[in-house]
């Protein structure tokens, strides 16, 4: 008997993570995605990982663009997580952006950032697993937008 994916949610669920916007520059537009299914993988080549739905339609966008950059959010920016989370075209107009080495838009009131050029592309079940080689980066002061438990926080302290 395959293990329930409601159980799955309800359990990993209880996996604090940070939150992040994925963009990057399709056809002649910033692209943009929520998410959470971030992690760094290797200080030596400089990788991260991300994991998209292959149903997504930031999945082909990634797949074309060949880069991408991970916008990690501030404690003040769950309503960017939001709007990106939602289906469709993301409105990017209040949202003040620059692009660096791979021209993916980089988020300036992000906390943090890293720009990357697709390594690898590896399935996942029912996502791809996107490997980026972090080409640029940067961190600013603040705190970051936590998810738990299907809702936004902080920490505390």
């Amino acid at each position: 008997m395959a293990f329930d994916h409601m159980d799955q949610r309800r359990i990993m669920g209880h996996f604090a993570t940070g939150v992040t916007v994925v963009t990057t520059w399709h056809e002649n537009k910033p692209q943009g995605m929520t998410a959470n299914a971030v992690a760094s993988l290797s200080l030596d080549p400089p990788l991260v990982l991300v994991s998209v739905d292959v149903k997504a339609q930031m999945n082909g966008c990634l797949k074309e663009s060949n880069c991408f950059a991970v916008n990690i959010l501030t404690e003040a920016q769950e309503a960017w997580s939001v709007r990106f989370a939602k289906h469709g075209p993301k409105d990017f107009s209040d949202i003040d952006y620059r692009t660096e080495t791979t021209g993916s838009p980089v988020l300036e009131q992000a906390l943090a950032y890293v720009d990357c050029r697709v390594k690898d592309i590896l399935p996942g079940g029912d996502h791809d697993i996107f490997i980026g080689e972090i080409v640029a980066g940067g961190a600013r002061e603040g705190r970051p937008l936590v998810f738990y438990g299907g809702q936004y926080g902080s920490l505390s302290g």
